[in-house]
């Protein structure tokens, strides 16, 4: 299995969330410069402005240039970015804020509302020290206003309407913030739900991997045993001229047999595979391995695209044929003996899809939400143990893919499997631990 991606640093996507809000805030100023310039007929020192907009203008260009240049050009390697990188920016946008505010009246600019964004945006972004710093330097600079400041010829009805605009752009740049947070953290919820669901199946996998070993290990000598003496009685009643009874010890021996051959599947499925290499394999070569040894009836037919038979895979081939096998020897469980078990192959980019379609009768929801649990099946008794979709899944999840079952009761079943078609260069699934920005830790399932 190859290790996991390295999750990008918080600082590095809270820089990335800076520079997009930095744009939109560049652009609204200069906006509303251009538009006050319109009301008050010209009064606005424009040029002044404008050169003030510039500075953030050019520090932006300049941190887009040197944090993302990189990763434009294709290399893959982002800078490190320390979180003085991303305090001196915000202090910067202070800065450029009170100098707005001291051409165009200071404190009497209803425009000071936007101070209290550039502290939000410190709390959702920084460290608590850092946040503190930048609420001070807000405090300053607003005090500094109340000192010095160009006045500027407004009258009540424009200010009335700045003050009406400045409130809906504090608001809605709030409102960005808050809802970008509960966004997600949403995410997060969803992606702690699927990391809590892939280490159960790992731990029942490893937990049924030890069992099944311990069972063949301790059966085997007794089993062993059973099938000797089996063969020995049937031969002794062969000579004593007893046919029946000898095709009874006959069906012992066969039974006990198949009695072992399950045990070393179980096994095998459960903790042989995984530590298979991953190997180079053609499509045709993975799904003529994945039909080895199932039933004649009901048939199965693989529709298989001629141009995608010869592709190459890179994956553990053992494993995922056996998984496959498994789901195709429930779909034709599922289906009645006259029908045809359907395998369709295709793929898209860098992924394999192999859907399996049954003709059976379909699974109600109750069921539904139990499928793929350990030991549970709906099988009649003898026929199944309840591992094979657990199993499967577990492999399949293991080299990075997916597995989705779609049923309607009275319509049949569907699996959907999605392997990448590189098992080495895939982002195979891990719970890790991620961190919102601001600093709030979350357990995330990630590839």
């Amino acid at each position: 299995m190859p290790p996991p991606v390295a999750i990008p640093e918080r600082n590095w996507v809270n820089i990335q969330w800076l520079a997009r809000l930095r744009w939109a805030q560049i652009a609204g100023q200069a906006a509303t410069v251009f538009v006050g310039q319109f009301l008050l007929e010209g009064a606005l020192p424009i040029t002044s402005l404008l050169l003030v907009i510039s500075v953030g203008l050019m520090s932006n260009l300049g941190v887009e240039l040197y944090f993302f240049g990189d990763r434009r050009r294709g290399n893959a390697v982002a800078r490190p970015v320390s979180e003085w990188w991303i305090a001196a920016l915000m202090a910067l946008d202070v800065g450029i804020l009170t100098g707005l505010l001291y051409l165009t009246g200071g404190p009497h600019n209803p425009f000071g509302f936007l101070y209290v964004v550039q502290i939000a945006m410190a709390t959702v972004l920084l460290r608590a020290h850092w946040a503190w710093i930048l609420t001070g330097l807000s405090f300053v600079g607003f005090g500094a206003l109340l000192v010095v400041h160009e006045n500027l010829p407004v009258t009540e009805d424009n200010r009335a309407v700045g003050v009406w605009v400045a409130l809906g752009v504090a608001s809605a740049f709030v409102v960005h913030f808050l809802l970008r947070i509960t966004s997600a953290l949403g995410a997060r919820d969803q992606e702690l739900e699927q990391a809590r669901g892939l280490a159960a199946r790992q731990e029942r996998l490893a937990s049924l991997a030890t069992m099944a070993a311990g069972a063949a290990h301790e059966l085997s000598t007794p089993l062993g045993t059973m099938a000797l003496a089996a063969k020995e009685l049937e031969r002794a009643l062969t000579k004593a001229g007893s046919p029946e009874l000898a095709e009874d010890a006959k069906l012992i021996r066969e039974e006990v047999g198949r009695c072992r051959a399950i045990l070393e599947q179980m096994a095998a499925g459960a903790g042989g595979t995984v530590g298979e290499s991953v190997a180079t394999c053609r499509v045709s070569e993975l799904i003529a391995e994945t039909l080895v040894g199932i039933r004649t009836s009901p048939t199965v037919h693989a529709d298989v695209p001629t141009e995608l038979a010869s592709y190459e895979l890179r994956l553990p081939p053992r494993a995922v044929s056996q998984a496959l096998r498994s789901l195709v020897t429930n779909a034709q469980d599922a289906s009645p003996p006259q029908s045809s078990v359907v395998i369709r192959v295709r793929r898209d980019d860098g992924t394999l899809s192999i859907a399996i379609r049954d003709r059976g009768k379909g699974m109600p929801s109750e069921v539904m939400q139990r499928i793929g649990e350990p030991f549970f099946t709906t099988k009649a008794p003898g026929r199944g143990m309840g591992l094979g979709l657990f199993l499967a899944r577990a492999v399949i999840e293991g080299v990075g893919g997916t597995l989705t079952i779609d049923s309607v009761d009275g319509d049949g079943t569907e699996v959907q499997v999605t392997l990448p078609t590189d098992v080495a260069g895939a982002q195979v699934k891990t719970a890790t631990i991620r961190r919102l920005p601001g600093g709030a830790s979350v357990v995330s399932n990630r590839t």
